[in-house]
């Protein structure tokens, strides 16, 4: 079993406590990215990127630096967003840190699958953007099914935390033995069950690192999870989707 996670914007050059212990397993087309990217003007980045003037400068700021060689900074501790916040890896024991870089992948618009451990660079490239004159365009096409298959090769089950923008990469190549669950998080708005954004980010860090804690390794075992308030929803689950339903008041904590 797999844990498939998001990138988060906001990255960081952070390798002074942990070193990155492997290389990014596409780096001959994270290359080929990085140096599209590089024949791009201001212009053309910031439609890209979908960026403001100044996003822009930070981006063309990392992308200037993106060598794949140097400084390079361990991905769970180089992405700094609310997941990698509640994920908090940095207190994991040898055990957890272990079972997370054997287990728990993140996915990328430019490394593809990224290993925890692996040594990144700070970059700018969403999955959802689009290259005008790269191939057809799309990165999902530019992937197909690299991604899907890497995650497979041995596992039959993916338990997808990342959100749409990324797991749109990986289902398409379901099927044949492959099953990837999709875990929702809910909470009572108005008298309706609906996704929270923020709240679900935080929910997903603590999942993850429920699972590598426990070094969970049968998808059933999540169901125990219950972070916030969340509980298990077995009448509005499926095989494929789990539901877990909570009326915390997140306004509080």
């Amino acid at each position: 079993m797999k844990t498939i996670i998001s990138p988060a914007m906001k990255m960081e050059v952070k390798n002074n406590d942990f070193s990155a212990k492997t290389p990014p397993q596409f780096l001959p087309e994270a290359k080929e990215l990085r140096d599209f990217l590089l024949t791009q003007n201001r212009e053309q980045l910031a439609a890209i990127w979908q960026s403001s003037p100044a996003i822009t400068q930070v981006g063309i700021d990392q992308l200037q630096d993106l060598n794949f060689t140097e400084n390079l900074t361990p991905a769970v501790f180089s992405f700094s967003g609310i997941q990698y916040q509640y994920l908090t890896p940095d207190i994991f024991d040898q055990a957890a840190l272990a079972f997370m870089q054997d287990h728990v992948r993140i996915l990328s618009g430019l490394y593809g699958v990224l290993r925890l451990f692996d040594g990144v660079n700070p970059y700018r490239l969403e999955m959802k953007n689009k290259l005008p004159g790269f191939g057809d365009g799309n990165l999902y096409h530019f992937w197909g099914s690299k991604l899907a298959d890497n995650l497979f090769q041995d596992t039959d089950t993916v338990i997808n935390l990342a959100s749409k923008e990324y797991s749109k990469a990986i289902a398409p190549y379901l099927g044949n033995g492959r099953t990837m669950i999709t875990v929702d998080f809910q909470e009572l708005k108005q008298g309706k069950w609906k996704t929270v954004g923020v709240h679900a980010k935080m929910a997903r860090g603590e999942l993850t690192k429920f699972i590598c804690e426990k070094a969970l390794d049968q998808p059933e075992e999540l169901r125990e999870f219950n972070d916030f308030g969340f509980v298990f929803d077995e009448k509005n689950s499926t095989e494929t989707n789990y539901v877990f339903r909570t009326e915390f008041d997140f306004t509080r904590h």
